[in-house]
């Protein structure tokens, strides 16, 4: 088994929208990404991959095809397995640590 120390402090920030930025470090076949999304952000399409994550800051809304909209508070983690999905920011914003599969 090995570790790797991960300083997301000496990383930079890539802007991906606007409204939207991270940072990003991959090991082996997973991604750990910080997301910094600004207040009001929602994506403007959807995506299909799978995500796993922790809410350090503000409120995060994830709008579903198939169900009700899921809110996500700061200390909440969340859980989601490919199924079509678009992110919201709350009115502060929201910080969000995501560990995906490459």
């Amino acid at each position: 088994m090995s570790m790797t120390r991960i300083n997301f402090e000496s990383l930079p920030w890539v802007q991906a929208a606007d409204g939207l930025r991270y940072k990003i470090a991959e090991r082996g076949a997973r991604r750990v990404r910080l997301l910094e999304f600004a207040p009001g952000y929602a994506d403007a399409e959807q995506c299909v991959k799978s995500h796993t994550g922790y809410v350090l800051e503000g409120l995060l809304e994830v709008e579903f095809d198939d169900r009700a909209e899921e809110r996500f508070m700061p200390g909440d983690a969340l859980v989601i397995e490919g199924e079509p999905h678009r992110a919201k920011a709350g009115d502060e914003g929201a910080l969000v640590f995501l560990v995906e599969d490459v």
